[in-house]
């Protein structure tokens, strides 16, 4: 168990008015201090996982009608005594609780301080304590899905692996060392070098798998640019099936940019309709949406640069992708209105996907390319995911440190050298799952939890 198990105590609900809030509490004596408020059940003598109903006073005065839980140790959360109290949501009942337990030697806890205690209890990793943070704040069926396979411990699996594998790849590199003078080789050379390529391979795999993770997270930001009067407006429209931005056949409607999120397969698309491109405006504000547009381009993981065919030429619509600065842009160019464009026009837009926004023909396309470009398939299985930041940059770490091995091997270096690299990359690892690490680390990571969790 962890040293610090003084009692704490935090609202686990969400702040504001509700039917019904959750209080909870953790650590040493917090049972018997709950017990002494309590008129009802002996909470000290129950079975843990039982719920009893009672009111909770402060002298004569009831504060409220409660259930109390109770979660002996270490069968709870954070493996030490728990209670959790639900009593109705008014916020004067959540804070006299909350203000009666302080006044008897309970603390408020910190952000995250029941998922830190968790983890340094060995109720879990660190990867997976982190992933409780995401599972709270997914806002998709896919991130939702890949934060509970991290929590569930399908990530710190493939670690485990990675790691079992470099222990092993040290222990016979020392074995030798031991046995120098007889100039013994535990393991060939050759096998070593292959052992590497296929850790590095791993490592790469998940290495990869960042985009999407990011992408899963954070939702794909998707700007809509083009003309004035090119259907932009009526594409975010028929994408969300709403009528989320005004559409008019007057050039230069939308002055600012227009947000819409859609989840496709999962994944949160966040789409930005934008005001026309075009050059010398006499309007002011139309200049500002335009200036704002240009700053969408710099943001946006794919642009959508839509074309009315019946109005411009190929040649046209080549020239303004160099005009406005999309060369080399993520930019998927769409065709619009190909109901009104004559049949002979469309012939020179074959790599344009071509639609009509105004009648939805072509839309379903759309949203299939779009989860094409993020690299995902709503069929594929949930594999493991790197979905955070300070994994991807220890992966990063622990794969150059597995190259520098292997350029050891080949340049024929000592096993002591060697086993510095492997230590590296273990290392490296070991800061992922939470076997090697620090305070400061663990106060960075659990600061950004919320309270109560």
């Amino acid at each position: 168990m962890h040293p610090n198990q003084d009692p704490i105590i935090a609202l686990a609900t969400p702040q504001g008015v509700s039917a019904i809030a959750v209080v909870r509490l953790s650590g040493k004596g917090v049972i018997g201090i709950v017990n002494g408020l309590f008129c009802g059940s002996d909470l000290t003598q129950q079975a843990s996982h039982t719920i009893h109903f009672g009111l909770i006073k402060k002298g004569d005065t009831t504060i409220d009608e409660v259930l109390v839980s109770i979660f002996i140790a270490p069968h709870s959360f954070t493996k030490e005594d728990s209670v959790e109290i639900s009593c109705h949501g008014a916020p004067f009942i959540v804070s006299a609780l909350i203000e009666l337990f302080v006044a008897h030697g309970v603390r408020i806890a910190e952000p995250g301080e029941f998922t830190k205690r968790a983890f340094l209890n060995g109720r879990f990793d660190l990867a997976q304590a982190e992933a409780v943070a995401d599972l709270i704040a997914a806002d998709s069926a896919l991130a939702h899905q890949t934060a509970l396979h991290q929590m569930r411990g399908g990530f710190s699996s493939a670690l485990q692996e990675l790691r079992k594998a470099l222990r092993h790849f040290a222990a016979m590199l020392t074995l030798e060392l031991d046995f120098a003078e007889e100039d013994v080789e535990f393991l060939d050379r050759k096998e070593l070098h292959k052992l590497a390529d296929a850790l590095i391979k791993n490592l790469t795999s998940l290495i990869d798998s960042f985009q999407l993770g990011n992408v899963i997270k954070q939702g794909v930001a998707v700007a809509i640019v083009g003309k004035p009067n090119v259907g932009k407006s009526t594409l975010l429209n028929a994408l969300l099936q709403e009528e989320r931005a005004i559409v008019s056949p007057i050039a230069g409607t939308t002055r600012d940019t227009i947000e819409g999120i859609l989840h496709l397969g999962g994944i949160p698309f966040r789409f930005v309709d934008t005001a026309g491109l075009r050059e010398n405006t006499s309007d002011a504000i139309e200049a500002i949406g335009i200036e704002r547009t240009k700053a969408q381009l710099k943001k946006a993981f794919i642009v959508l640069y839509l074309v009315d065919l019946s109005n411009t030429t190929f040649k046209q619509a080549a020239a303004d992708l160099v005009r406005w600065g999309l060369e080399g842009l993520p930019v998927l160019k769409i065709g619009n209105k190909i109901d009104l464009a004559p049949a002979a026009a469309l012939e020179n837009f074959k790599d344009y996907l071509l639609i009509a926004a105004q009648t939805g023909s072509g839309v379903a396309q759309l949203k299939d390319k779009l989860l094409e470009l993020v690299a995902y398939k709503p069929t594929d299985g949930l594999a493991t995911v790197v979905i955070n930041a300070r994994h991807y940059d220890r992966l990063q770490k622990s794969k150059q440190a597995l190259t520098a091995v292997i350029t050891g091997l080949e340049q024929k270096r000592s096993n002591e050298l060697l086993v510095v690299d492997i230590n590296s990359a273990l290392y490296a690892l070991g800061e992922i799952t939470g076997e090697i690490t620090t305070e400061e680390i663990l106060g960075e990571i659990f600061s950004k939890f919320c309270i109560g969790k």
